[in-house]
């Protein structure tokens, strides 16, 4: 090895075990909250895609049904509940505060998903 090559080494080395004994920079209290959004959950072949999103307080998820048979959203909570829709239909919700809102179909309850708010 190279006088060089040798330098290059052990400053790698030497940066490496610095991250590792700092750490990654964290999160202050003063950080910003992300943004709201509108978000899209996918229905298709008895699934929620994603099962499970999270989201900053005021985002609006859109359900959309992109299976061949009727599906429902509804919350565990009774926060919000869809109609029954058809192919191609949507439901959209808007979360204006912080929490974990879990949700299922209500003619096919094995089918969950679940929202996270921050």
């Amino acid at each position: 090895m190279t006088r060089k090559q040798f330098y290059f080494a052990s400053l790698a080395i030497s940066l490496f075990a610095g991250m590792l004994l700092t750490g990654l920079p964290k999160a202050s209290a003063n950080s910003p909250r992300p943004a709201p959004a509108n978000v899209e959950v996918k229905i298709d072949n008895f699934s929620f895609g994603p099962g499970e999103l999270t989201v900053a307080a005021g985002s609006t998820v859109t359900w959309t049904n992109r299976d061949d048979i009727p599906h429902t959203v509804v919350s565990t909570d009774g926060l919000f509940k869809s109609k029954v829709m058809d192919t191609d239909e949507k439901f959209s919700f808007t979360f204006a505060k912080p929490g974990t809102f879990p949700y299922f179909c209500s003619i096919h309850p094995k089918m969950t998903g679940k929202v996270m708010v921050q």
